[in-house]
């Protein structure tokens, strides 16, 4: 379960961030999850509330926001979206390059001095 790892880097960017810009606790975490990034929602809210226990962060809400896969057709020149990693392009069936839905961002923090 890869979603622990990405929750105990949360808590260290969260940490680190603290120090940088002073601020004391964390209510709310906004996280984009890229379809295509193999991460479960579901497993990613669990680790987070495990990981979160007992750090400035503990009791945060956890606001994901999923995006959309998409992929780009070198051969076709088109735009498509996907479902899967490894989608084939629809009018061509060949490899597409995934242009979005792999990333795993903090979009925001709400947090209190």
């Amino acid at each position: 379960m890869h979603e622990l790892s990405l929750a105990e880097n949360l808590r260290e960017i969260i940490e680190t961030e603290a120090g940088r810009q002073g601020f004391s606790r964390v209510k709310k975490v906004c996280l984009q999850i890229g379809k295509l990034s193999c991460v479960m929602s579901s497993a990613m809210r669990f680790c987070f509330d495990e990981v979160m226990r007992g750090s400035m962060a503990e009791g945060a809400i956890l606001e994901i926001e999923e995006v959309e896969g998409k992929g780009f057709c070198p051969v076709c020149r088109t735009t498509v979206s996907m479902e899967a990693l490894y989608d084939l392009c629809p009018e061509c069936q060949k490899p597409m390059d995934v242009i979005q839905g792999l990333e795993i961002r903090i979009q925001a923090l709400e947090v209190v001095g």
